[in-house]
């Protein structure tokens, strides 16, 4: 457990990842730190390993997941640029972190980070709000785990992935997908066949287009909106939104 704060175990099941995509106190804590690379598929740790290191993802992807009783991979999460992975409560890592594409990361001792978090005024606040939104995040993925059909899976999954890029777009903008579609599943609890279905209902229905092997444009956003079931989330949508129901009842 963390000796210098005194976070909520459920921080660990929503993974402990800090996100963030602009440089930050807590980011700098790693730039003197030298880069480590990590090819597609190979491990950064995983779950049981005596947690002594955090990493911020310099460049590439990484999944999150756990391995339950049964042997399944259940996926809780994708890492980009910017993001800080390993934070843990306990003594160990509760989950496991794996290299989606070629990777670089930056690696920083447990025990610095936390006599940093104890010395700094600057890097408390920072810490607690990135844990309140991860927080926000995971119950997010439990309403769309245990409430949401297939098809509004997939649509909220795509939009999370539009979100994370602070510059995007909203029609025509384009949606990467480093990660395979057996990912996909894991994470949004599917089966793979399932969601290339939803995928390919999307594209007939004129909603998104493929622009590359891991990649889809969005033609359709308000569309793609309304199907995720979350449009009350997407308040600066609703213009879009009332054009897709007009065109509707036409």
């Amino acid at each position: 457990m963390l000796q210098t704060t005194n976070f909520h175990h459920a921080l660990e099941i929503a993974n402990a990842v800090l996100l963030g995509s602009e440089q930050s106190c807590l980011q700098a804590l790693f730039n003197k730190q030298p880069v480590e690379r990590l090819a597609a598929g190979e491990s950064l740790f995983f779950e049981g390993d005596a947690a002594k290191h955090l990493f911020e993802v310099v460049e590439g992807n990484l999944r999150i997941f756990r391995i339950i009783s049964d042997g399944r991979r259940v996926i809780t999460g994708f890492l980009q640029a910017g993001d800080i992975v390993g934070v843990s409560l306990k003594n160990h890592y509760l989950y496991s972190a794996e290299a989606i594409t070629d990777t670089r990361v930056r690696r920083l001792s447990r025990k610095a980070f936390e006599a940093e978090v104890g010395n700094s005024p600057a890097l408390r606040p920072e810490v607690f709000a990135r844990l309140r939104d991860e927080m926000a995040a995971a119950q997010n993925q439990m309403v769309l785990l245990s409430c949401k059909n297939a098809e509004e899976r997939v649509c909220s999954f795509l939009l999370k992935q539009l979100h994370r890029d602070p510059g995007h777009g909203r029609s025509n903008a384009i949606v990467e997908l480093p990660m395979t579609r057996l990912d996909i599943a894991d994470y949004l609890g599917l089966t793979i066949e399932t969601v290339s279905r939803m995928m390919t209902k999307l594209a007939n229905k004129g909603i998104l287009v493929s622009a590359g092997r891991h990649c889809v444009r969005i033609v359709k956003y308000g569309m793609l909106v309304q199907l995720s079931g979350d449009d009350d989330e997407y308040d600066g949508d609703e213009r879009g939104l009332l054009a897709y129901a007009g065109r509707q009842r036409q």
